[in-house]
């Protein structure tokens, strides 16, 4: 009996590792969806792509993947997990592992590449943890603002 419970509590173990990397988003998928959050923004609009960014069952939402909107002074305008940061300037935010000005550096490339990869530590949502991240910075055409998507490592 004793041998039936490990067994069974080893196959739940694994059933459940396999579905979370599975579902687990990739950086092309973040890419892709930072893209066309940029895209929308240009198609939409300020106030639709906000509200559409903020929705919890929005199409900016998949699995722990999300939109983070920002204009070019780093004033959040929405956050697909955090609502209660949009309107919050984090231009002197810094990652509290290696004190770099993260939002500093996404515009950066924002301005300078148009798009590119930058990392930095961020809560999970999901966990509660601090955890690196990797995102996909995206200019929003004719617009001094972003957005970003990206993946916890």
């Amino acid at each position: 009996m004793r041998k039936l419970v490990c067994s069974l509590v080893m196959v739940c173990v694994f059933v459940f590792a396999a579905t979370y990397i599975a579902s687990a988003a990739t950086l092309d998928e973040a890419k892709a969806m930072a893209q066309n959050a940029a895209a929308y923004v240009k198609a939409n609009g300020k106030d639709k792509a906000v509200a559409e960014f903020s929705n919890p069952n929005g199409q900016f939402r998949k699995g722990d993947l999300y939109i983070t909107f920002v204009d070019f002074n780093g004033v959040v305008l929405a956050h697909g997990t955090s609502p209660g940061l949009a309107g919050k300037n984090l231009l002197e935010s810094k990652d509290p592992v290696t004190g770099a000005f993260f939002v500093k550096e996404q515009i950066a490339v924002a301005k300078s590449q148009g798009g590119g990869w930058t990392s930095y530590n961020w809560t999970n949502p999901a966990t509660k943890k601090m955890q690196l991240k990797k995102s996909w910075v995206q200019k929003v055409d004719g617009m001094d603002a972003y957005v970003v998507c990206g993946i916890f490592q």
